[in-house]
């Protein structure tokens, strides 16, 4: 049996964003629906888990890099700042 790619954060919003398109539309018999559903949310919720991850990282890397103990998340503005 083949081991299933994992999806890069990418490509599950883009199946995400497909499955809202496919609800939305109307039409799917109620089960199929269903399924949609609860494929959609269990992705959201893997991405949520992988965007509190990077955030993290983010937090982790500023620590590091400014020696500090303090945990300030990563803001906009400090990227922009950084661009500059």
């Amino acid at each position: 049996m083949p081991t299933k790619k994992k999806l890069s954060f990418e490509e599950q919003l883009a199946q995400v964003e497909t499955l809202i398109g496919r609800m939305e539309q109307g039409g799917l018999p109620l089960e199929e629906t269903l399924k949609d559903y609860e494929q959609g949310m269990a992705m959201l919720t893997a991405m949520e888990k992988e965007l509190a991850s990077a955030t993290q990282r983010l937090t982790a890397l500023r620590q590091a890099a400014d020696g500090t103990e303090t945990e300030e998340p990563l803001q906009l503005t400090d990227l922009v700042d950084a661009e500059v």
